[in-house]
């Protein structure tokens, strides 16, 4: 059963300025609960108790709020990236690769989920590398676009895929099973010790073991879940996140398969 997580929450969010000038993105609240809260009691609630939270900007402030919250569960911790300033997201996962060692989740900080997608991620058959990925009619620049091949698997994973090319976006969730966690382990060990690397995501890195047939989808399509980089998609979330009535009725009705509506904040 998998119980580890890995959540990505280093960077301070400029994007969102001025509400991150001095506090870290995960911390900015939504309906009254912050951002890295939101994941770590969803992560909870599906079992996953070994939760590591790599911070860097303002890292004081997440450890105090996770201390706090989060005291009576020592499986909840906090790593710190020093090199948060100068690098990308690929540093956040050498900081944790010796977390790698079992089957383990990897989350971005500024992506909310609901149970339903988690629950379907947990359960479903996997590949060793399991990219979770959505559907829309059009994609932006700024989406991590996905191209499919035949079942479902992955050929590649860029930014920079043209609309041709592009069938899904990931939505920053994926989950490593058997050999996939020792595998993506050696990459990114491999990948750092290169220093040009240290601007690269680490989806560059999902995109070059795309070659090897080691990475399939899940389409959480229908699932509810938010990609928090702008103010407008901050103000998006607490709106949609406040409406409980409407997403239990939801959620019932997910679990009953009567429709699947993809809702895309």
């Amino acid at each position: 059963m998998l119980r580890k997580a890995i959540i990505l929450s280093a960077g301070q969010g400029r994007r969102l300025l001025p509400l991150t000038e001095s506090t870290p993105k995960c911390l900015l609240s939504v309906s009254g609960k912050p951002v890295v809260a939101w994941q770590i009691d969803a992560l909870l609630a599906a079992g996953i108790d070994e939760i590591v939270v790599v911070g860097g900007f303002q890292i004081d402030q997440i450890e105090k709020l996770l201390s706090e919250r989060y005291r009576s569960i020592p499986g909840v911790k906090v790593k710190f990236n020093p090199f948060y300033e100068v690098a990308d997201n690929l540093a956040s996962c050498w900081i944790t690769r010796q977390e790698m060692n079992t089957d383990f989740l990897l989350l971005n900080g500024d992506t909310l989920i609901d149970n339903v997608l988690l629950a379907g991620v947990l359960n479903n058959s996997v590949s060793p590398i399991m990219l979770c990925i959505d559907f829309k009619d059009k994609f932006d620049e700024d989406d991590m676009k996905v191209q499919l091949g035949a079942n479902g698997q992955v050929r590649q994973v860029s930014k920079k895929l043209s609309a041709v090319e592009t069938d899904a976006e990931s939505i920053g969730l994926i989950r490593f099973s058997g050999e996939g966690a020792s595998v993506f382990h050696a990459a990114v060990e491999k990948a750092l010790r290169d220093p040009a690397n240290l601007r690269s995501w680490y989806l560059a890195i999902i995109n070059q073991l795309a070659e090897t047939g080691m990475v399939g989808s899940h389409s959480v399509a229908g699932c509810r879940w938010c990609e928090i980089d702008y103010l407008h998609d901050l103000q998006k979330a607490r709106e949609y996140f406040s409406m409980e009535g409407h997403l239990l009725q939801e959620h019932d009705t997910l679990v009953s398969g009567v429709h699947h509506k993809t809702i895309r904040l």
